[in-house]
């Protein structure tokens, strides 16, 4: 995991393995790219739509994903759209398949922390089973996989429920509100733009060969 303080008391939180997949798409598109110039000239160049949309791809869906955890709430930045859910909207964490923030209309999931999967408790220690906030417990003190303090959704879920629980206990959210507080969703139109531009650029390349 990887947290930096942010401004409006906040937290951002980003997977450390994504951070890693980006690393080897960035490194995959580069090497490409040098060994292209180098055997084949600047004319070659024109073909490289594919690693440059390799690259953006490094950037989109494992770089730029994240989780901030605010005063107003929680900001969800996937890879095509923002998601702000405001503290008085959540009425349920979920980490069923990904840090999920549920609201009386809809979820929505987290791109930046995917849960484990079927195998993700069986490294799990015991100390990854305690000092989670009350809500992760289910009944008989059982804890889902992908509430596990070793995993990404669990580390993204363990930061939402204890500011949520800190808010609920002071007396800073009307929980009889959830329904009519709106949830805003930022559809980020560059990076689609981007995307389908890279897209075309690496079929007309390639038509090009």
């Amino acid at each position: 995991m990887s947290t930096a303080p942010h401004a409006e008391n906040a937290v951002i939180f980003k997977a450390r393995t994504n951070k890693w997949f980006a690393g080897l798409a960035w490194l995959v598109a580069g090497v490409g790219l040098v060994g292209t110039a180098v055997t084949g000239g600047a004319g070659s160049m024109l073909g490289t739509g594919p690693l440059l949309l390799i690259a953006y791809l490094g950037w989109l869906l494992f770089w730029r994903p994240s989780v901030v955890v605010h005063d107003a709430g929680v900001r969800l930045e996937n890879p095509f759209r923002s998601v702000m859910v405001p503290w008085a909207a959540l009425v349920h964490v979920d980490t069923r398949y990904a840090l999920t923030l549920v609201t009386p209309s809809r979820s929505y999931g987290a791109w930046a922390a995917p849960a484990p999967g079927i195998w993700g408790g069986r490294n799990a220690r015991p100390e990854d089973l305690h000092g989670l906030p009350g809500t992760t417990y289910g009944p008989g003190n059982s804890v889902r996989p992908g509430d596990l303090k070793s995993t990404d959704s669990g580390q993204a879920a363990q930061l939402v429920r204890t500011r949520w629980q800190q808010l609920v206990e002071s007396g800073a959210i009307d929980a009889g509100n959830a329904a009519a507080t709106p949830v805003l969703i930022t559809v980020r139109w560059l990076e689609v733009g981007g995307t389908v531009l890279l897209l075309a650029f690496s079929i007309w390349g390639v038509a090009l060969l």
